[in-house]
């Protein structure tokens, strides 16, 4: 399943979507980046609660081919902004961390 494919799921919505034909391989839960940083993998859905600027740098460490922010949260200030310069895709649910990745390892 692409990131373009997963963000026009029902449930799912874009925020910013710089590549959007990446290919989703699996997924990691975590909001903790220092261990994020250490766990994910590329071309993982990456499915959290943080929503400061650090989880651009994590997400371009680890390559992970979305970050989906989970529990209805937005990105803080300048997110958007960084994730469009690096090429990371970002998508947001108002649905419980557990819910979005089971769905999504469901969709993938």
């Amino acid at each position: 399943m692409t990131v373009k494919e997963l963000a026009e799921h029902e449930g799912f919505e874009p925020v910013c979507l710089p590549e959007p034909e990446r290919v989703i391989e699996g997924g990691y839960c975590g909001d903790l980046l220092s261990w994020v940083m250490g766990r994910a993998k590329t071309a993982q859905a990456w499915v959290t609660i943080m929503s400061n600027v650090n989880i651009a740098a994590v997400a371009t460490l680890c390559d992970v081919a979305v970050i989906v922010l989970s529990e209805n949260v937005s990105p803080d200030a300048g997110v958007r902004e960084t994730a469009e310069a690096r090429g990371i895709n970002i998508i947001k649910t108002p649905m419980p961390t557990f819910e979005a990745a089971a769905l999504i390892s469901t969709l993938i």
